[in-house]
């Protein structure tokens, strides 16, 4: 989500976070530990790093650890091929991106093989360090970063405190749906969607398509609604936020091109980073985005 077209907010004050030097080579780590820098899993966030680096093995071995908020298994926005393709025609309906299981689903996830971690030092902060790591046979290797991105207005949110228009980024892991982006698939391995100036994302909460993409020809996006046909949405993907859709917890979360300003709760890159990142991530390889400070 992009602030400036109808959300007013006063002065904002940012603080940059210095970047990190470039290794000459990639950093390893042992078997089963984290990639440096990254924050701690949002259900334990207080815990002693040698506790939650062994909660973090298991939730990676069980293919990512989601604050409740992960997309769960046989949803629409379920990545399907590690083949660069156009998405099928829209259907004439809103498009999810996610439903609640059933009761008693608990369909295994595959391992997670390739990780983004975006990371701030405190809340406020609206600068964040992004890495993106990929799991060898002897631990995580990291393949770009650590690059500069920006956040919500108003900084992550402390896990589970994401509320609807509050200007904040979520805190926690989450899956990564599909991609979109403004002409044809540029070579993204991802479920892709074309953007039309009829597209919108619905950020109503009262709406029955609230956290949807919805194809304005068919149905109502809602009031108020995010239009997709926008510059910073020129590349992008969805971050897997809110897969419940439940009213009011934030909708429209984004990894997209950064127009040099603060968002309304998305992640931001300059399109010399974020093309090569998103090009590189593979769904056949269970990607996640892992958010929050560390």
């Amino acid at each position: 989500m992009i602030p400036g077209q109808r959300r007013a907010y006063g002065i904002l004050l940012t603080v940059s976070l210095p970047r990190s030097a470039a290794c000459s080579a990639p950093a390893l780590l042992a078997q089963g530990d984290d990639p440096p820098g990254t924050p701690p899993w949002p259900e334990a966030p207080f815990l002693r790093h040698e506790a939650w680096a062994a909660l973090a093995l298991a939730a990676l071995l069980a293919a990512g650890c989601g604050a409740g908020t992960g997309t769960p298994t046989g949803r629409p926005g379920d990545p399907g091929s590690s083949a660069a393709r156009p998405a099928p025609s829209p259907a004439p309906r809103a498009v999810s991106t996610g439903q609640a299981p059933a009761a008693g689903a608990h369909a295994p996830r595959p391992p997670v093989r390739q990780l983004i971690t975006v990371t701030a030092a405190s809340y406020g902060d609206t600068y964040a360090v992004l890495n993106a790591y990929r799991r060898a046979g002897h631990g995580w290797q990291r393949v770009f970063g650590p690059w500069t991105a920006r956040l919500g207005r108003h900084g992550f949110t402390p896990p589970g405190g994401k509320r609807e228009g509050d200007g904040r980024t979520p805190s926690g892991s989450f899956s990564i749906p599909f991609f979109f982006g403004a002409g044809p698939n540029p070579g993204f391995r991802f479920r892709y969607r074309q953007i039309r100036p009829y597209d919108f994302w619905d950020d109503d909460h009262a709406s029955p398509s609230y956290n949807e993409w919805v194809d304005s020809r068919h149905a109502s996006p809602g009031r108020d609604p995010e239009p997709m046909d926008v510059s910073a949405y020129d590349d992008g993907m969805v971050i897997g936020y809110n897969t419940a859709r439940t009213p009011g917890l934030g909708s429209a979360i984004f990894l997209h091109l950064n127009i040099g300003i603060a968002t309304a709760g998305c992640v931001t890159l300059p399109p010399a980073e974020l093309l090569p990142l998103l090009r590189w991530l593979d769904p056949a390889r269970a990607p996640r985005i892992r958010m929050g400070v560390r």
